[in-house]
């Protein structure tokens, strides 16, 4: 029985690195029973680092995606591809045809006693998941923002070159419980 889903997030053992699939099936999958379906593609990686300050501190993250065409179409990335996954490329610093980017670095607000970001009245609520993903080129080109704008309500904001799967995949990996970063 074939099941349809949009994608898949996969974690590593302590929830510090997520990879992001496509609909596609696994390369083992799709040589045993279904070599007519189309091998699943990597869309993107989410590395999570422990954060400088300790505990309380916000929280490094990472995120690889494939790169876009002149054409604005998405370079495709089979997970079976023989220069490695997005991950193992990013750690060997391959990154023809990848595009890195970083959550932006809050401030710390002694009004607040928090460190802040700037949503633009989009995020209400301070809150440990609140982020901006930016590239270091550019980081007033906010590419994914999210946070907290009630209990248990959050909001989401994404633009060009991150589709929808790769933002929510992006999101989703940020409420996991992360053994080494917490």
């Amino acid at each position: 029985m074939f099941v349809h889903f949009p994608g898949k997030v996969r974690s590593n053992l302590v929830g510090t690195q997520f990879t992001v699939y496509d609909s596609g099936v696994s390369p083992k999958a799709r040589q045993l029973a279904r070599p007519l379906h189309s091998e699943r593609q990597e869309i993107a990686a989410i590395c999570y680092e422990t954060n400088v300050m300790g505990f309380r501190g916000p929280r490094k993250m990472t995120v690889i995606v494939p790169a876009m065409t002149v054409d604005h179409t998405r370079i495709q990335l089979p997970s079976s591809s023989p220069a490695g996954t997005l991950l193992e490329r990013w750690r060997m610093n391959m990154m023809e045809n990848l595009l890195e980017l970083h959550n932006k670095s809050p401030v710390w607000c002694e009004e607040s006693q928090s460190y802040v970001l700037n949503f633009h009245g989009r995020v209400t609520q301070a809150s440990v998941k609140n982020f901006q993903i930016v590239h270091d080129n550019d980081l007033e080109y906010i590419i994914l923002q999210f946070g907290r704008v009630a209990e248990d309500v959050f909001t989401m904001d994404f633009r060009y070159p991150m589709c929808a799967l790769q933002a929510f995949a992006i999101v989703l990996s940020s409420f996991d419980n992360k053994l080494a970063c917490e």
